[in-house]
């Protein structure tokens, strides 16, 4: 076994006997689930910026920049960054003066208990495939730092982080992503200086990035009947389809203030971009660099073997652990909080704190093997990301909009526009196979909303609804 290898071990050892540390503060389903509501500006900051700083940003967007250059990589960290911006503009503070735990809570108190259920079973496999990303990337991390083949790399990180996840919650996940942050702030600055240093300097390092690889927009999409709507759906997806994303509304409503959660997402989202671009750059520069991987996914940790010393090397490693540890925590903690706090739990009003925490330890065990499967048999990361961030999360954001904002519409109208959200997506993905399949779930899912809410426009609003 290399020194290498080791080290990361034993940072990740590092991590579980944190995690087992902070689970004995865990007494309570909040505290589980949203870390008594007690984040701070550090907390909250590192907290929002790790969930969303994962695979998909360290090795993800630097292999589909190394790919497709610019053109492929919209999302990351141009779109994602921007997501976070909003999330501190218009919707931290209406959601965190909800008092809710997850975001199908919202549901619930805006239209009904039906709706609510079937928000949480379509958001949940979201959590889920992006938890698949993470544990894939993590499985890259092991793979390229030793002999390990990546389905064996792979099965050891779903049992790490399965672990980790059950046995801390989102209490050790806020309060080691403060560290976590740094770590992998400290290691891509780390690795960008050194391969500057080694290329001759910043012109050097741009200079061997192809024109073609700038390209904002693929020479084929412009020539596409559809480009307009291709150019659309690919800031849409990353923006639209995360906005809502329980990831995220998870650390907003634990932080211990509406200011808290504001700013917080605010300067979560200028770091994750001015942090973004150290990947991106790099997968741009790669096919100079080291041409002809074949696993374009492995460019940064390739970089980092060739250009770091060991004890470098090891830092940039557990970086990328970092973003990694804190982004698949949340996911799997995110699908198990939609499931069991609003569908399995309801149905055992009286359930002791003690045994709700089990339910939901057990709930991250079992999505952490679903989301194995879905890393085994995914093409990459990058695809794995966008789906997540697509799928069934059109109809999502329209009924939370309306809900947050409006008094127009009702059970029916969020029921019908949930079911439009998944079912239009899935039709135009994956029947019709078009460009721009997530900008039509979206429209689809607003035409629907509003065509039940003017159908039932001249039956009152429920009292409790307008509270």
């Amino acid at each position: 076994m290399n020194v290498v290898l080791l080290g990361v071990l034993a940072y990740v050892l590092l991590q579980l006997v944190f995690g087992f540390w902070v689970s004995r503060r865990v007494k309570t389903e909040s505290d589980y689930l949203l870390a008594g509501r007690k984040l701070g500006y550090p907390l909250a900051i590192f907290s929002i910026f790790g969930t969303w700083f994962g695979a998909e940003t360290c090795i993800g967007t630097a292999g589909v920049a190394y790919d497709e250059g610019l053109a492929g990589v919209t999302a990351d960290p141009f779109g994602y960054s921007l997501c976070l911006i909003l999330m501190g503009l218009l919707l931290a503070v209406p959601f965190w003066k909800r008092g809710i735990t997850t975001i199908a809570d919202l549901v619930r108190q805006r239209f009904s208990i039906r709706a609510e259920r079937l928000a949480a079973l379509i958001i949940a496999p979201t959590s889920i495939i992006w938890a698949g990303a993470q544990i894939r990337a993590f499985g890259q991390v092991l793979s390229s730092v030793s002999d390990l083949t990546l389905t064996a790399a792979i099965l050891i990180a779903t049992t790490v982080v399965i672990v980790y996840t059950v046995s801390g919650g989102l209490l050790a996940d806020a309060m080691t992503d403060f560290l976590q942050g740094g770590v992998l702030i400290i290691g891509l600055v780390v690795l960008a200086i050194v391969i500057v240093a080694d290329v001759g300097g910043v012109s050097s390092l741009l200079a061997v990035i192809e024109p073609t690889q700038l390209e904002w927009v693929s020479r084929e999409t412009w020539q596409s009947d559809w480009a307009f709507l291709s150019i659309v759906e690919s800031w849409a997806v990353p923006i639209c389809g995360s906005l809502v994303a329980q990831e995220l509304v998870s650390r907003v409503v634990a932080s211990r203030s509406p200011q808290v959660a504001k700013r917080s997402s605010l300067f979560a989202g200028g770091m994750y971009l001015f942090v973004g671009l150290i990947p991106l750059t790099l997968g741009l520069a790669g096919p100079a660099l080291l041409p002809g991987l074949e696993h374009s996914e492995q460019i940064l940790p390739r970089l980092a073997g060739e250009h770091l010393p060991t004890l470098l090397y090891i830092v940039f490693a557990g970086a990328l652990v970092s973003a990694i540890l804190s982004t698949v925590d949340s996911a799997l903690l995110a699908a198990t909080a939609l499931i069991s706090h609003n569908v399995v739990i309801p149905f055992r009003p009286r359930m002791s704190e003690a045994s709700k925490v089990r339910i939901e330890r057990w709930g991250v065990a079992v999505f952490g093997v679903c989301a194995l499967l879905l890393a085994l048999g995914s093409e990459g990361i990058y695809s794995l990301v966008e789906e997540a961030s697509a799928f069934g999360s059109s109809g999502v954001l329209v009924v939370i909009l309306f809900a947050l904002f409006t008094r127009l519409g009702r059970e029916g109208s969020a029921i019908a526009t949930l079911v439009t959200g998944i079912v239009s997506y899935g039709l135009a993905e994956y029947i019709f196979h078009l460009p721009y399949s997530y900008t039509f779930s979206l429209a689809a899912s607003v035409v629907v909303y509003l065509l039940f809410a003017w159908v039932q426009r001249l039956q009152p609003m429920p009292a409790a609804a307008l509270e």
